[in-house]
């Protein structure tokens, strides 16, 4: 099997690769899937699908019931991917061939996390929410291990960490959940979700909030944070989630203090109506905020 892997173009390894990818981490393909991806016809997609099942026969199996590849119960995946490019491909949708050494000859130095999730457990959450099914984990919070049903419907991105956001069946409500604390997922292909489950009842996540970021009123040359975060007439207007305005605000280390208090040479940005916060619940988050009013 190694030496007719490598006797493939680089064509064909970037299919059976996007093939790879559609199944362990969505959990399905068909041959519509290929095509659309790669402009072929549909006769050389069934030929790339039956070539990755000649290659990995224990990765891959037909639903004769949804007439599509779904994937198999001792999945071994035939292509090593980095964390990094798996969630770029999951959350920007492009770049899903096989990995390549191919540079751009452009000198770069891109920073590292600290923390990575475990591909296996990504793979297991990610397919629940496109299934759109319950998953079943272990969770390891700072008051102790438990065993926890959630519904899982976005990946976040905090700038230190990916979490799943979801409802909690053991809490009742939807939160956040960080992705390298959940071990032993099982997504519960026999299990509904209910209506109160679903994305549209979190109101946090439904919720736009708009804010106005301006340069930071106790920063030198106001000018040149302008300049950097492209802003216009001074401003600086952004629509973010409820459920990911803390998270960001922190990211940006946006101070919002209705007094513009925060002094760290970090803050270049301040928030201009901090009510605007009002009811995100994560707000807590955001360097400075605070519900009361500053005393005159």
């Amino acid at each position: 099997m190694a030496q007719q892997f490598t006797e493939l173009t680089q064509a064909q390894r970037d299919r059976l690769a996007f093939i790879e990818l559609r199944l362990r981490f969505i959990g399905d393909i068909r041959r519509q899937h290929l095509s659309e991806r790669f402009g072929i016809q549909s006769a050389a997609a069934t030929r790339d699908l039956t070539l990755y099942k000649e290659l990995a026969s224990e990765n891959i199996e037909y639903d004769t019931r949804e007439k599509n590849y779904i994937l198999a119960k001792h999945f071994t995946p035939l292509f090593a991917y980095p964390p990094e490019r798996i969630l770029a491909w999951l959350t920007q949708g492009f770049g899903d061939g096989e990995p390549s050494d191919w540079a751009t000859g452009v000198t770069n130095a891109l920073p590292t996390r600290l923390t990575q999730p475990n591909l296996d457990v990504l793979a297991a959450t990610t397919r629940a929410i496109h299934q759109r099914r319950p998953l079943k984990i272990v969770y390891q919070s700072l008051n102790g291990s438990s065993e926890r049903t959630i519904i899982p419907f976005a990946l976040l991105d905090n700038g230190l960490r990916w979490h799943v956001r979801g409802y909690d069946r053991k809490s009742n409500e939807f939160r956040d959940f960080v992705i390298t604390r959940i071990q032993d997922p099982q997504v519960l292909v026999n299990q509904d979700v209910l209506a109160h489950e679903r994305s549209n009842e979190d109101t946090q996540w439904t919720r736009i909030v708009e804010l106005e970021l301006v340069p930071h009123p106790d920063q030198p040359r106001p000018e040149v944070t302008e300049m950097d975060y492209a802003m216009v007439n001074g401003v600086l207007k952004v629509k973010l989630r409820a459920a990911t305005a803390g998270y960001i605000l922190r990211q940006w280390s946006v101070d919002c203090s209705p007094d513009h208090s925060l002094r760290g040479h970090e803050h270049r940005l301040w928030l201009k109506d901090h009510l605007l916060l009002y009811g995100v619940k994560n707000a807590i988050l955001a360097p400075g905020y605070s519900t009361e009013t500053p005393q005159r």
